[in-house]
């Protein structure tokens, strides 16, 4: 069902060396549930992105519950990597003044999910990434976490010969001005899901239908 890796993606350069060398030590270990070949329907990912999350929740409460001489870390990290079928999802605040559609009435399945941001698109060649990841274990630092997962697209695309970029005060990564993954993150007692989504070779034409993450004035790109 899914390869098992002996590092996290999710933390890189320096931070990647050190949180693997503690993890190595810890006996930790990153599952990933690579699924990315084919289409996963949106609501079953997200219900078992919160099953994973809410299973690491409950056996770190126990853990603590047991008085253990360390403070409570999971042990197993969780990384799901998926496409989507056509899909809108909107974040816990966002607004449908950036749907340039009826909400009753979309061209595709919209859902109002628990991340944050604003509203996106999923769809066919496009890779989602949900790290399950219990931060105890990294940096408890939602805004350190969303660095990072810029960091990991960053550095995928300069193995392709891209550049990516950052744009100061917003969250995700931009190429030649256009903006190629989205990022929106939730976390439940520092364990977090939800994750980002990397266009590569996704049809842009649904992102006409919608103001991508809330942003009027920058296009996006695959």
């Amino acid at each position: 069902r899914g390869r098992v890796s002996r590092t996290c993606p999710c933390s890189t350069s320096g931070a990647r060396a050190r949180a693997a060398a503690e993890a190595a030590t810890r006996q930790e270990m990153c599952i990933l549930r690579d699924a990315s070949r084919q289409l996963s329907d949106y609501e079953d990912v997200w219900r078992e992105q919160k099953r994973v999350m809410d299973s690491k929740v409950m056996q770190l409460d126990k853990a603590r519950e047991g008085g253990a001489g360390e403070p409570a870390r999971a042990q197993v990290q969780d990384l799901f990597l998926v496409q989507h079928p056509p899909v809108y999802t909107l974040g816990a605040g966002s607004t449908t003044a950036h749907l340039k559609f009826d909400e009753h009435d979309p061209p595709f399945p919209l859902f109002r999910t628990e991340r944050g941001g604003e509203v996106t698109y999923h769809g066919p060649g496009q890779l989602v990434m949900y790290p399950v990841l219990d931060l105890r274990c990294f940096e408890q630092d939602l805004h350190w976490y969303m660095r990072m997962l810029e960091e990991v697209v960053i550095e995928t695309l300069g193995g392709l010969g891209l550049r990516g970029e950052r744009v100061e005060g917003l969250t995700g990564v931009w190429v030649g001005g256009r903006k190629v993954a989205a990022i929106g993150v939730r976390a439940r007692r520092w364990v977090t899901y939800h994750g980002l989504a990397l266009n590569v070779t996704t049809d842009l034409a649904p992102f006409d239908y919608i103001v991508p993450c809330g942003i009027q004035d920058r296009g996006v790109t695959s």
